[in-house]
């Protein structure tokens, strides 16, 4: 099976509130997709019932091939794919394996982006220091200065926060 061929994991973004109504329609066109659904407890003035909610707003994951690509976009409701680098960014299977089996065994799980702040130890993910470990120095708006201590010198590099993963 070539690279093109090969099915990856990767999430795509849908209008706000449109993830189920995405997912059903990308099962209904044969693609395999999962949109992790949270059980949550709503309380209306009348009564409590427990409901399906996205985990992830505005997200829904696709197993597709390149091939396949534009056949997603095409959906009524899929905005774009999430990039990386340039490309559709790929999300790992163990990934998705592990999440399904948090949803499986959790109710009203609750999910919140990555937050970098000062100070904090980090891993590098990409590029020339690639998992190497630092030291948050500075933030700014898509870069952090991360230190890196290594033979006895400080080395600051000014690194692309998507490239930067707290240790």
């Amino acid at each position: 099976m070539g690279a093109r061929e090969t099915r990856r994991w990767h999430a795509v973004y849908t209008k706000p509130r449109w993830e189920k109504k995405v997912n059903g329609i990308l099962v209904t066109k044969g693609i395999t997709s999962y949109c992790p659904l949270n059980k949550v407890r709503k309380k209306w003035s009348d009564r409590t019932k427990l409901v399906e909610e996205p985990l992830f707003k505005s997200y829904v994951f696709v197993h597709v091939n390149e091939d396949e690509y534009s056949k997603v976009r095409m959906v009524n409701g899929v905005l774009n794919y999430v990039y990386w680098n340039g490309k559709p960014a790929i999300v790992k299977d163990h990934e998705i394996d592990t999440i399904k089996k948090f949803m499986n065994e959790y109710q009203e799980v609750e999910s919140h982006p990555v937050d970098l702040r000062e100070k904090q130890r980090v891993r590098i993910d990409a590029g020339v220091l690639m998992h190497q470990e630092g030291v948050v120095q500075k933030l700014m708006h898509n870069k952090v200065e991360v230190i890196i201590e290594s033979l006895g010198y400080v080395l600051v590099a000014t690194i692309n926060k998507k490239n930067v993963q707290p240790v």
